[in-house]
């Protein structure tokens, strides 16, 4: 595991990430919340601003006992991290199972420096196949930090072509950065050579920030996938930071061993025009949707 130096930056327009490609055990959520809190840690030692993880960092993504080991949040998963983020002085966004009355959701949480969460993200666009898991989320939020102004969170499908009407909402809401965990998985026998991972990520990302001059950064863990639907597969990083020109800025090493800190110097910018003047905005940019 490595990672960059960086300056701490405190300028408006542009944020340093850490994007942070855990190795997720599965099932094994104490080991897994550990070493993402040393992520966090690391990061800060690093000077980033944020640091990013992965979906479903505890148990991994679709854990078939998710019902019974999933945890509220606030609880003992989402105090570490918080802990790892107030230690640090840094921002910080982690993938959770959280368990919330009889429901359990895929759930990413938003964190301040000072170890407070100041949101959560429900996923909404869940696959037909993680249906019998996860509950489906109901709102979509975003968050004033400073001094960067507004950052929306969301997950993995979320940012799907055909789900893109989410990230639309975010933007429209005045989002400047939009960051995803993830959990990208492929065949066992995935040759990356031949059919090189990520161009669906990089399509969808670079169409919001085409449209909405906002950037997008999407983080996933790596390792085998030992249970669920897709037993056998395995998660392979290539986590990835599209600018707000819609070109990549950054890209993890993909392998289902890569676990590695990348980091990334992010420009923001943003819409200079806010509610009914966007869809003006939009249709000068070619965007004939509602």
């Amino acid at each position: 595991m490595t990672a960059t130096d960086v300056t701490r930056n405190n300028g408006r327009d542009q944020m340093d990430i850490t994007m942070a490609q855990l190795h997720v055990r599965w099932g094994a959520a104490e080991r897994n919340v550990d070493r993402a809190a040393q992520m966090i840690r690391q990061g800060g030692q690093g000077g980033c601003d944020i640091v990013v993880l992965p979906e479903c960092l505890d148990l991994g993504w679709t854990h078939p006992d998710a019902s019974k080991l999933a945890e509220p949040i606030p609880g003992e998963r989402s105090q570490k991290l918080c802990a790892a983020a107030e230690e640090a002085g840094v921002h910080a966004v982690a993938g959770l199972t959280e368990r919330a009355g009889d429901h359990v959701y895929n759930t990413a949480v938003l964190i301040d420096p000072c170890g407070q969460v100041l949101f959560r993200h429900r996923k909404i666009n869940i696959l037909t196949i993680a249906q019998d898991v996860y509950a489906v989320g109901d709102r979509l939020r975003v968050a004033e930090i400073d001094p960067w102004g507004r950052v929306g969170v969301n997950i993995c499908a979320d940012n799907f072509q055909s789900s893109l009407a989410l990230g639309h909402s975010q933007a429209r809401m005045g989002a400047r950065l939009l960051l995803s965990p993830s959990a990208w998985a492929v065949d066992a026998d995935h040759d990356n050579e031949s059919q090189p991972y990520g161009e669906i990520w990089r399509a969808a990302y670079a169409t919001l920030a085409s449209l909405y001059d906002i950037a997008v950064i999407g983080v996933s863990n790596v390792g085998w996938i030992e249970g669920g639907p897709w037993e056998g597969r395995k998660c392979i990083g290539c986590s990835l930071a599209v600018g707000s020109d819609g070109n990549i800025l950054a890209k993890g090493p993909y392998g289902e061993e890569a676990e590695e800190l990348v980091v990334v110097r992010v420009p923001l910018k943003g819409l200079e025009v806010k509610g009914t003047a966007i869809a003006s905005e939009l249709r000068e940019r070619g965007y004939e949707g509602p």
